[in-house]
């Protein structure tokens, strides 16, 4: 069994099945009934953008039947590129800080102040806007 992206040796998977009590991997899947185990390969390009690979498992996600999300608190279904958390996670907006000290002010300050500067060179406009007074706290049970 050779799986490009997988680190795991023949050695390492075997191993774990051992841990795991099983033999071979149909062994670890057999309560899976074999009906609706996908048995081939998945048809996608050898080569796709970030945004090309999202509409091709939208379009896979789209045979699903939907259903409502009750979780309240601001949870729901939302897109988010996958660079943000690498942007988020830049040094110079973080802090080792509680949001509830100064210093961290520093970094929201920061990034705020770009934003600004970055939507009212692209609109054209003097001034732009970014604080809205959202609060970064977590929701507290009553």
């Amino acid at each position: 069994m050779d799986y490009k992206y997988f680190p795991h040796t023949e050695d390492d998977l075997q191993a774990m099945m051992e841990k795991a009590g099983v033999k071979d991997l149909d062994d670890l899947y057999a309560q899976i009934p074999d009906a609706i185990r996908f048995k081939g390969d998945y048809q996608l390009p050898s080569e796709m953008s970030e945004l090309e690979v999202r509409d091709l498992f939208e379009k896979l996600g789209s045979q699903n039947k939907q259903l409502t999300c009750f979780a309240g608190y601001g949870v729901y279904d939302h897109y988010t590129p996958s660079v943000i958390p690498s942007l988020l996670q830049r040094s110079e907006f973080l802090t080792s800080y509680t949001p509830y000290q100064a210093e961290i002010s520093q970094g929201t300050l920061h990034y705020i102040f770009e934003y600004q500067s970055m939507m009212a060179e692209l609109t054209g406009m003097d001034i732009s806007n970014a604080s809205m007074g959202v609060s970064w706290s977590q929701p507290q049970d009553p």
